[in-house]
C-alpha cells in the first residue's frame, strides 16, 4: 500500500511539472506577443519620412513623364500638348495599379520602408487597405489631379451667366480644397498623422513595413564634404581680391630679375619688336613709363579692367600712358 502511494504522489508531482513547463512558454509567448503588438503602436512613422516619401513620389512621376515625352521627341512639336492630362492620367493610373493596389504602398514608400495601413479597422494589428479605399485613393489623386488641369478647358470662355456662376464655383472648390489641405498639413505636424488630405478623409495611415533597426551612421564622409566645401567657398570669395597680373608680375620680376636701365631711345627701339602683354608686334605703341612697348588697345583694356595695372615684366605700374616718340620709326626697328 505505501509503494503504490509513494506511486500515486510521484505521478501527480511529475504533472504538475509537466504542466508548469508547458505554462511557461505560454506566458513568455504572450508576453513577448504583447510587447511586438506595443511596439507596433509605439513606433510611429516619423513626419519627415512621409514628406520624404511623397517627395519620392513627385520625382518619380517627373521621371516617368520625361522619359514617356522622350518617345514622342521626333515627332510633330505639340502633339501631346492636346491630351496631356489624359495621357498623364493614364501614366499615373499604371503606376497605381502596381503600387498601391498591389503592394499597399507607393513606390516612395517601399524605398523608405512604409505602408498603408487601414485605420478605420478596430483591430490593432495591420489591416491591409481594402478595395474600396484603394479605388477612393485613385479617384482622389489621380481624378483631381486630372480636373485640376482640365477645369477651366471644360468651361470655355462664353459670356453666359451660367457658365461665369460654374466658374466661380469651381474656384471656389479649388479654394476651399487649398484650406483643407493647409489645415490638414497643420495637424500633421503637430500629431504625425495623415500627410495628406486625401489619407485623413479615406483613413489611410503610414506605418513600417517590417521594424526599423538601429543605424550606424559615419560622419567621416560628410565632414570631409563640409570641410571641402567650407574651403572652396573660402576661395571663391578670396579670389576676386588677387589681382593675378600683378602677383603674376611680382613673381616673374623673382625668378628672373632685370637690372632696371633708362630709357632711352635705343632700349625702346629694342624692345619694341614684340608687344609685353600679346608678343606680337605693337600695334598703335606705346609706353607706361618703362622700356617695354604694349599695343595701344592690350594696354588699355588691361588699365581699365584694373587701375592698378603694372607692366608684366618689371613691374613698373602705370604713370601716364604716352604714345611711343615719333624719332623711333618701324623702319629703325624693323632694321635692328
Amino acid at each position: 500500500m505505501e509503494r503504490k502511494d509513494r506511486r500515486r504522489k510521484e505521478r501527480r508531482e511529475g504533472g504538475e511539472r509537466e504542466k508548469k513547463e508547458e505554462e511557461v512558454p505560454k506566458t513568455f509567448r504572450e508576453g513577448m506577443a504583447s510587447r511586438d503588438e506595443n511596439m507596433k503602436r509605439t513606433n510611429r512613422v516619423l513626419r519627415i519620412s512621409q514628406l520624404d516619401a511623397l517627395e519620392l513620389n513627385k520625382a518619380l512621376e517627373q521621371l516617368v513623364w520625361s522619359q514617356f515625352t522622350q518617345c514622342f521627341h521626333g515627332f510633330k512639336p505639340g502633339l501631346l500638348a492636346r491630351f496631356e492630362p489624359e495621357v498623364k492620367a493614364f501614366l499615373w493610373l499604371f503606376l497605381w495599379r502596381f503600387t498601391i493596389y498591389s503592394k499597399n504602398a507607393t513606390v516612395g514608400q517601399s524605398v523608405l520602408n512604409i505602408q498603408y495601413k487601414n485605420d478605420f479597422s478596430p483591430n490593432l494589428r495591420y489591416q491591409p487597405l481594402s478595395k474600396n479605399q484603394k479605388l477612393w485613393y485613385a479617384v482622389c489623386t489621380i481624378g483631381g489631379k486630372w480636373l485640376e488641369e482640365r477645369c477651366y478647358d471644360l468651361f470655355p470662355n462664353r459670356h453666359v451667366a451660367s457658365f461665369r456662376k460654374a466658374k466661380q464655383c469651381m474656384n471656389l472648390v479649388v479654394g476651399l480644397l487649398k484650406l483643407g489641405r493647409l489645415i490638414n498639413f497643420l495637424i500633421f505636424l503637430q500629431r504625425g498623422k495623415f500627410a495628406t488630405l486625401t489619407e485623413r478623409l479615406l483613413g489611410i495611415r503610414s506605418v513600417f513595413c517590417r521594424p526599423q533597426n538601429v543605424r550606424e551612421v559615419g560622419f567621416e564622409y560628410m565632414n570631409r564634404e563640409l570641410l571641402w566645401h567650407s574651403f572652396a567657398e573660402f576661395l571663391i570669395f578670396l579670389l576676386p581680391l588677387v589681382s593675378i597680373q600683378k602677383l603674376k608680375a611680382k613673381l616673374s620680376s623673382w625668378c628672373i630679375p632685370l637690372t632696371r636701365a633708362p630709357s632711352s631711345d635705343s632700349t625702346l627701339a629694342t624692345s619694341g619688336r614684340q608687344c609685353s602683354l600679346c608678343g606680337e608686334w605693337p600695334t598703335m605703341p606705346h609706353t607706361i613709363g618703362c622700356e617695354h612697348v604694349f599695343c595701344y588697345y592690350c594696354v588699355k583694356s588691361s588699365f581699365l579692367y584694373d587701375a592698378s595695372f603694372a607692366c608684366p615684366k618689371c613691374g613698373t605700374e602705370v604713370h601716364s600712358l604716352q604714345p611711343l616718340k615719333s624719332g623711333i620709326e618701324m623702319t629703325e626697328v624693323n632694321a635692328l
